[in-house]
């Protein structure tokens, strides 16, 4: 069993930002970092199953704001390496969540200064940087909105109401940091801007390319595979029914189901064999226990085997 633990762990350790090495989320002893323990990004972005499934819901409702595709469309080799895209985003929201505090600033400056040189026309003559303001806060929210969702959906559907809000006033600050303004702090006000933003979008042959080289990605390993596509699927189920739709991304309720069934399925697995995350490892930083992790892991593995809620 421990040898199936420590290859799965591999794995999906190698799709994370720690694959790249250049944070020690252990050091220095005592260090909180931006927000610590205590804070609720910590509980929303420390389960890999449902941050990988939003952020990969993010990406698709990312494709359809025109400026903000350009960017990615003008500056990123996305289409030749998607995997080190996937890294180097998981390197800031974990670095930025868990990382110490110098860790964090230097990953918030990092993509500051990359920001300044991504600038063009987009296809509609219009120019764009990826320091505006305004840019920065869709692409903001359209990621914490999606890990949002994804943890209620797959990790803890419990979550209350409060604990929701504060997790968006939270994670604020770092959409804040890198530079966008009237950043929502509530689900009222994520669901107010969402609205407000929907005239802006559309899905063009950019977009359709998008999520076509996001399905026909190749997989790191025979063994992620079957995993990466199952996940792909959660992610276009996770997006907003008007979002789905301009993407043509529609999926049956029978679809639904199965595809949720299997990731709760799946999830307990990865959470059980996971024992050397960023959070794992932030928790080591701070001298607290990782067993109560473990220990809910081993239990909702147990309890997966047994049922599988609708």
């Amino acid at each position: 069993m421990e040898f199936l633990r420590s290859r799965i762990e591999s794995q999906v350790l190698g799709l994370t930002g720690l694959a790249l090495g250049q944070i020690d989320f252990e050091k220095p002893q005592g260090d909180p970092g931006l927000f610590g323990p205590e804070a609720i990004c910590w509980q929303v972005h420390g389960d890999f199953t449902s941050m990988l499934i939003g952020g990969i819901s993010a990406l698709m409702l990312q494709a359809l704001h025109p400026l903000a595709l350009a960017g990615v469309w003008d500056h990123s080799n996305f289409r030749e390496d998607l995997l080190g895209r996937l890294r180097r985003t998981g390197q800031f929201i974990s670095g930025t969540t868990y990382g110490s505090t110098q860790d964090a600033n230097w990953l918030i400056d990092k993509v500051r200064n990359i920001h300044l040189h991504v600038t063009g026309t987009a296809t509609d003559g219009r120019p764009y940087a990826a320091n505006d303001p305004a840019l920065l806060t869709w692409v903001h929210v359209a990621e914490v909105s999606s890990f949002l969702a994804a943890h209620l959906r797959y990790c803890n559907p419990q979550l209350s109401g409060a604990d929701q809000d504060a997790y968006y006033a939270e994670i604020a600050l770092i959409a804040e940091r890198l530079g966008a303004q009237g950043v929502p702090r509530s689900r009222q006000e994520v669901t107010d801007y969402l609205e407000q933003v929907r005239p802006q979008l559309l899905c063009d042959q950019r977009s359709e390319e998008i999520l076509r080289v996001l399905f026909n990605a190749p997989a790191p390993s025979a063994l992620a595979k079957p995993f990466g596509v199952l996940m792909l699927h959660a992610g276009a189920d996770l997006l907003p029914d008007w979002a789905a739709q301009m993407l043509s991304l529609r999926l049956s309720p029978l679809q639904r189901r199965l595809i949720r069934s299997c990731v709760r399925r799946t999830a307990p697995l990865l959470r059980w064999a996971v024992r050397n995350g960023s959070v794992h490892r932030a928790r080591r930083r701070l001298g607290l226990a990782t067993a109560a992790l473990n220990d809910r892991s081993a239990q909702d593995l147990a309890a997966s085997k047994a049922t599988v809620p609708p």
